[in-house]
């Protein structure tokens, strides 16, 4: 199949979620709460926006003005919808970046936003990468999936060693956001909720319908099998990871 064949049918798959991944209002809420000083002047860079959900918290929960990224049109498109109907466009910019290739010049926010995103590119990466576009003292917001318990069984630790061999404990996690030069301002779990409540159960039924259009294609029916994968592991094994929602500072 051809790649933007592939790419093509992985959107579908997840159009009209609600989110692109795990998260919750209350939990966007509690993490800003963590950031001193947000204001009217206050600059937000939401990296990996998606169709905006948390974007959208941001907004509603301050006066700040906010710049969201994704690499894929159609999920700016439809939160340039919701800005405009929302009739906050004059602080809020939803447009089509990169996140490996961001050209916003230096010192240009005051405040990083990510969200189940940030794994694109390495943890690592991602600090170092995008440390430059931050004021002096600025905080970086991000989500990462973290182990919760030591040694998972072998069907869920060979899953994420396949899909995400990075993943780490919360304090491995920690140590290496000290380790590129930041300070954890705070930290917390994400509930169960974040993960079934918004993502996996209206996932679930695309997965579904999808198999059931799809039924002679095998390149799409494979994609729907990893999904479903993923959705089960997460139903057998949800007590040994998850989500670590961690605000941190800039020196």
């Amino acid at each position: 199949m051809p790649p933007d064949r592939a790419v093509a049918l992985f959107y579908e798959l997840f159009s009209g979620l609600p989110r692109q991944g795990p998260g919750t209002a209350a939990s966007t809420r509690r993490a800003l709460e963590l950031v001193p000083d947000i204001g009217p002047r206050t600059r937000i860079l939401d990296i990996g926006c998606g169709t905006g959900a948390q974007t959208l918290v941001l907004a509603n929960s301050s006066p700040s003005h906010i710049v969201a990224v994704d690499n894929h049109p159609p999920f700016v498109d439809a939160l340039k919808r919701e800005v405009h109907e929302l009739g906050i466009a004059d602080r809020v910019e939803a447009c089509v970046a990169d996140m490996r290739r961001l050209d916003f010049t230096d010192g240009s926010f005051d405040l990083i936003w990510c969200e189940g995103a940030i794994y694109n590119m390495g943890l690592e990466a991602g600090l170092r990468d995008w440390r430059r576009m931050l004021q002096h003292n600025g905080h970086i917001a991000l989500t990462e999936v973290c182990w919760r318990k030591p040694e998972p069984p072998a069907a869920c630790a060979a899953f994420w060693n396949r899909e995400y061999p990075a993943i780490r404990d919360t304090q491995a996690l920690l140590d290496a956001i000290g380790a590129c030069g930041y300070e954890t301002v705070g930290h917390f779990p994400l509930p169960a909720s974040a993960w079934w409540d918004d993502y996996y159960r209206p996932l679930q039924d695309n997965v579904t319908r999808f198999r059931e259009r799809y039924h002679d294609v095998q390149a799409a029916l494979e994609l729907a099998e990893r999904c479903q994968t993923e959705i089960d592991i997460w139903h057998a094994y949800s007590e040994f990871y998850g989500y670590e929602f961690v605000v941190l500072r800039a020196g």
